[in-house]
């Protein structure tokens, strides 16, 4: 066995009415006896108990454990629970508060009172007084408060749940001084200049194309053969407006571009011819052949 114990937990919730108590558990496995060669050293034990703000809050805590009647108090039972809770105290070396070992000493008496037989001279004065009838009033009145505190307690509570907002009030002493007056002559010379300078700012909208150019290169390929040529005029549909103009034009630049055309001009501004290249002819009979 190890020299060194490891922590254990031993919790209060498994205390029964009848059930020996552990001394210790050991990855979950009770031990009721001590090892004689078992060193343990100072501090090497954790233990966690349940904590209670009283005898009666370990009484109440108890009884709603097992689910009982305050009224039909089971004084037996309670008592013998609740001594195996201050035994255990006890045997862990812990300090009990005075009012614990008083309620233990209460508990006592009731038990006593209940299981010794009551003598002759005393039977006609305790006719019918339960020794139960004070403790469970003031169980009865623990509870109210408990419940009380609980609710209370559940309540949005300033600082927890709620913070107060603490925004400062802007300081409007601070604030930068207004743009000086502005005569309206001023104000006409400047909206002038920024109407004239939205003039010089032009959009359109791009969409695609109708007429693919490819398509046009093609078409004025084969309107031409070797030897003839066609004027512009003749290429063009009126039907087909500004756009047909300006594919067909720019097909004509990418013709030419690829050599595949000749653009003729026989004198400044006269009227503009193209031709097939005698190249782009050949090659066209190459593919052919």
């Amino acid at each position: 066995m190890s020299d060194v114990a490891e922590p254990v937990t031993v919790p209060a919730a498994e205390m029964g009415a009848g059930a020996a108590l552990p001394i210790a558990k050991v990855l979950g496995q009770p031990y009721h006896e001590l090892p004689q060669d078992l060193f343990i050293p100072p501090d090497a034990l954790e233990v966690f108990l349940d904590t209670f703000e009283g005898p009666l809050d370990l009484l109440l805590y108890l009884i709603r454990r097992q689910q009982l009647d305050i009224l039909n108090l089971p004084i037996l039972q309670i008592t013998a629970q609740y001594m195996e809770y201050v035994e255990l105290m006890q045997g862990l070396n812990l300090e009990l508060a005075a009012e614990y070992l008083l309620m233990a000493a209460w508990l006592a008496e009731i038990k006593s009172r209940l299981l010794l037989p009551k003598a002759p001279e005393l039977e006609d004065e305790e006719e019918g007084e339960d020794p139960r009838v004070t403790l469970i009033r003031r169980l009865q009145e623990y509870e109210r408060y408990k419940v009380g505190a609980e609710k209370v307690n559940e309540l949005p509570r300033v600082e927890r749940e709620i913070y107060i907002a603490a925004a400062l009030p802007p300081d409007f002493g601070a604030l930068k001084p207004l743009a000086p007056d502005v005569s309206l002559v001023e104000l006409a010379l400047y909206m002038q200049s920024v109407v004239k300078r939205a003039t010089h700012f032009e959009h359109h909208q791009i969409r695609r194309e109708q007429i693919p150019t490819r398509v046009r290169m093609a078409e004025i390929l084969a309107m031409l053969t070797l030897g003839q040529t066609l004027r512009l005029e003749q290429v063009l549909r009126a039907e087909e407006g500004r756009m047909g103009v300006l594919v067909t034009f720019l097909a004509l630049l990418e013709l030419c571009k690829e050599q595949l055309i000749w653009i003729l001009q026989a004198e400044p501004l006269g009227p503009i011819h193209f031709a097939l290249a005698e190249q782009s002819e050949e090659g066209n009979h190459g593919a052919a052949h």
